[in-house]
């Protein structure tokens, strides 16, 4: 078996890993002084530091205000999202969008034609899961408009406990329209590949760290990364034991993670 490359580049994924709605993951002010620390001293590192997320609750612009308003400084520019992901497929289809998402994530789609859709597109959107818009979409897709899935993660963690995703959904408009979604967001490979552009960096000269052991270390190792997951938001016990291969690490949280890469890593 070969060495392993250099490392080179660090995925965090957000929500979950580094924080829960608005507080910091654990959430303790202590703790969150760690992280900004350890995150100031990994950034300081040799090495380039993405922020990837499947979140598509908000916009990237909204998200950043969230971090920054915790006390992470962070730039729009080292932020990918499946919103990212999902616009430049629209742009590459170039579909008019029946957009099932929730409207604080409505700016990500700004300049896309909406009118007579010929697509749908479904992130995080509660408030549009209701019998009448779902049997739209149903309808669109029947008449051939592909169905485009932000992500299809099952569930998600807020502070008061963990919340459906958006997979059921996407998962019912598959199964009843006897179709496959096209998804864009964590666990693809393409999503990956797109967060590593422009850093020279190859694969297997990365590393992620997150809290779903499917969607983001899973779907990492797949790509050919490094897995790291951690103990905190959507994380629960025996995850570990869910993939194939395990985890590269199991943490239990971000601070730690951050801790292994620049003692072991680098």
């Amino acid at each position: 078996m070969s060495a392993r490359r250099a490392l080179k580049a660090v995925l965090v994924d957000l929500n979950g890993t580094l924080h829960i709605e608005d507080s910091a993951v654990p959430g303790a002010q202590e703790a969150l002084k760690r992280q900004v620390s350890l995150l100031f001293r990994l950034r300081s590192a040799p090495v380039t530091v993405r922020f990837v997320t499947n979140t598509t609750k908000e916009s990237k612009r909204d998200l950043l205000e969230r971090l920054t308003g915790l006390g992470f400084d962070i730039a729009e520019h080292e932020i990918f999202t499946s919103l990212t992901a999902a616009r430049n497929l629209l742009e590459q289809q170039q579909v008019r969008p029946l957009l099932l998402v929730d409207d604080k994530a409505l700016p990500d789609f700004t300049g896309i034609g909406t009118d007579d859709p010929n697509a749908v597109v479904v992130g995080l959107a509660p408030e549009h899961f209701h019998y009448e818009m779902m049997n739209r979409a149903f309808r669109l897709i029947l008449n051939g408009a592909p169905l485009i899935a932000i992500h299809k993660a099952r569930y998600f963690k807020k502070k008061d406990g963990l919340c459906l995703g958006p997979g059921p959904f996407v998962t019912g408009l598959e199964y009843a329209a006897d179709t496959k979604a096209t998804v864009v967001g964590k666990p693809e490979k393409t999503f990956f590949l797109e967060a590593l552009r422009g850093t020279d960096c190859a694969p297997e000269e990365a590393v992620m760290i997150g809290d779903d052991c499917r969607d983001d270390v899973g779907g990492a190792q797949q790509a050919g990364m490094r897995g790291i997951l951690v103990r905190t938001g959507k994380y629960r016990p025996a995850d570990e034991d869910k993939i194939n291969p395990a985890p590269y690490l199991t943490c239990e949280n971000f601070p730690d993670a951050v801790e292994h890469i620049l003692k072991q890593m680098l």
